[in-house]
């Protein structure tokens, strides 16, 4: 019966349009009154799950991602990726998942990845003959690797909702090689694309 109060106090608040957050916190206090828990403990367990040293990594990843997007270090990473593969049957695209690469190891926020990189790359493949979808979804799906590779706010987040039993280095380790394959994997994708529709070099 506690569970059914939890979950049809925040199905209910969902279905009303109240934000998702602000259903999970009323639906908890809800919960907490139904079980006799004191307000002052629910307050005092937020405090406690916030209260982390760790979790300031994330607003700090937020703002260097910021402050490279406005510095023009996203158009600096574009250049270095085209040096690399512009040369190359739609190398617009690969520069792009390049970049999203190298930028996700610095900023380790894809939010910030796919705004400095798309604002750069999207309006320059559309310019080279790309169609407008295929320059989008490159930009989004090029922007999932900062997720992976480290420094990545997700292994921030995991390791602190499992209490810290995993190492947030171990993590960062583990999403080297997951993040590598899937950029090989999308500049395969793009690669193929590029042949089979004829999109521009350089």
């Amino acid at each position: 019966m506690d569970a059914l109060i939890l979950l049809g106090t925040l199905f209910l608040l969902v279905g009303l349009g109240v934000p998702v957050a602000y259903s999970l916190g009323a639906a908890a206090i809800v919960g907490a009154f139904w079980i006799d828990i004191p307000l002052e403990a629910v307050m005092l367990k937020i405090s406690d799950g916030v209260n982390k040293f760790s979790l300031l990594a994330i607003p700090f990843f937020v703002l260097a991602g910021a402050i490279m997007a406005e510095g023009g270090m996203a158009r600096r990473l574009v250049a270095l990726a085209l040096v690399f593969v512009g040369f190359i049957r739609g190398g617009l695209s690969l520069a792009n998942i390049l970049a999203s690469s190298f930028f996700g190891c610095i900023s380790g926020s894809s939010v910030a990845d796919t705004s400095s990189i798309g604002s750069v790359m999207i309006p320059q493949m559309v310019k080279a003959g790309y169609p407008r979808v295929f320059a989008t979804n490159v930009t989004i799906a090029g922007s999932v690797q900062a997720i992976l590779i480290p420094p990545s706010h997700n292994a921030v987040i995991y390791s602190l909702a499992l209490g810290g039993s995993v190492s947030i280095a171990h993590l960062f380790v583990a999403g080297m090689l997951p993040g590598l394959l899937l950029g090989a994997s999308l500049i395969t994708l793009c690669l193929i694309t590029a042949r089979r529709e004829n999109y521009p070099k350089g």
